[in-house]
C-alpha cells in the first residue's frame, strides 16, 4: 500500500517540479523584457494619452454614418435622435497624481506588461513543455506554429484595444463633461483600468487557440460549442451595450463574437476526431 500510495505521489510532485521550473523561466524573460520596455514606457503612456483630447477616429466615423442614415432613413435618424448628439470639446486634458511616488509605479507597470508583451514567445513556449508530454510526437512538432500564433494573437487583440476599442472608452467616458461636470483622471486609476482591457483582449483573442487545444484532448467539440451561438451573442451584446450608442456597441460587439465564431470552426476542423464504431467492429 505505501509503494502505490509512493507511485502516486511521485508523478504530482514531478508535474510541481516541472511546474515551478517554467514558471522560474518565465519570471526571468519578462524581467528581461521589462528593463528592455522601460526604454519606450514613456512613449506607451503618451499613446495612452491621446484619446483624453477628444479627437478620435469615432468622431468622423459617426459624422458619416449619421450623415448616410439622415439621407436614407430619414424617419429613424429622426427617431432616434441622432443628430441631438454633441461631439465631445477637443481641448487639451491632462492626467494627474496624488501620490509622490505614483509617477514611477505606474511606469513599472507599463514596462512590465510592455516586457510580458515583448517576451510572448518564451511564455507560450514554456506552456507548450509543460503540456508536451500529454500530446503525441506529431502534435508536439506543432511547437513554432503555436508559438507563433499565440503570441500574434495576442498582440493583435492588445492594437486591435489600443487603437479602436481604448478611444471609443475614453470618448464615451468624456461625453458625460457638462458645464458642472469636467474630467479629472488619475494617472493610477486610468493605466490600471487600460492595462486591465489590454490583458483581456490579448486573451479574448486566444479564444481560437484555446479551442484548439481543448479541442484536440477533446474536452470541447464543435457539437458542443455551435449551438451555443445564441448565449455568445448575448454575452457579445450586453458588453457592449454599456457604451452609449449603436455605432459603439457595434465596433465592441463584433470582434468579441467574431473570436467565438472562429473558435468553432477551429474545434471543428482541427478537434479530435471520434472513433467510428462500425470501423471498430470490423477489427
Amino acid at each position: 500500500m505505501a509503494y502505490m500510495a509512493e507511485e502516486k505521489v511521485l508523478p504530482f510532485m514531478e508535474h510541481l517540479v516541472e511546474l515551478r521550473k517554467r514558471l522560474i523561466i518565465c519570471v526571468i524573460a519578462i524581467v528581461v523584457g521589462m528593463g528592455v520596455a522601460w526604454n519606450f514606457s514613456n512613449d506607451l503612456l503618451t499613446f495612452v494619452q491621446k484619446p483624453l483630447t477628444g479627437k478620435t477616429y469615432l468622431t468622423e466615423v459617426k459624422k458619416q454614418i449619421y450623415g448616410e442614415i439622415k439621407l436614407r432613413y430619414p424617419a429613424a435618424y429622426k427617431r432616434y435622435q441622432l443628430g441631438d448628439e454633441k461631439p465631445v470639446p477637443e481641448k487639451p486634458r491632462m492626467l494627474n497624481y496624488s501620490a509622490p511616488l505614483e509617477p514611477f509605479f505606474i511606469q513599472c507597470k507599463i514596462s512590465m506588461l510592455a516586457g510580458l508583451i515583448l517576451v510572448l514567445p518564451v511564455v507560450f513556449h514554456q506552456c507548450w513543455l509543460f503540456v508536451a508530454p500529454g500530446l503525441t510526437r506529431k502534435e508536439r512538432r506543432l511547437v513554432v506554429p503555436f508559438v507563433t500564433v499565440a503570441s500574434l494573437s495576442f498582440c493583435v487583440g492588445a492594437l486591435f484595444f489600443l487603437i479602436v476599442i481604448w478611444p471609443v472608452i475614453i470618448n464615451f467616458s468624456l461625453s458625460y463633461e457638462a458645464a458642472g461636470l469636467q474630467s479629472w483622471f488619475n494617472i493610477s486609476a486610468y493605466i490600471n483600468f487600460c492595462m486591465r482591457l489590454i490583458l483581456v483582449f490579448g486573451l479574448i483573442f486566444e479564444l481560437p487557440i484555446l479551442s484548439l487545444l481543448l479541442a484536440r484532448f477533446g474536452i470541447v467539440s464543435y457539437a458542443m460549442l455551435a449551438p451555443r451561438r445564441k448565449y455568445a451573442l448575448l454575452a457579445s451584446a450586453i458588453i457592449a451595450a454599456f457604451h452609449a450608442d449603436l455605432v459603439t456597441m457595434f465596433v465592441i460587439m463584433l470582434p468579441l463574437y467574431l473570436m467565438y465564431e472562429i473558435s468553432i470552426w477551429v474545434a471543428l476542423l482541427f478537434g479530435k476526431k471520434k472513433a467510428n464504431p462500425l470501423a471498430a467492429e470490423n477489427v
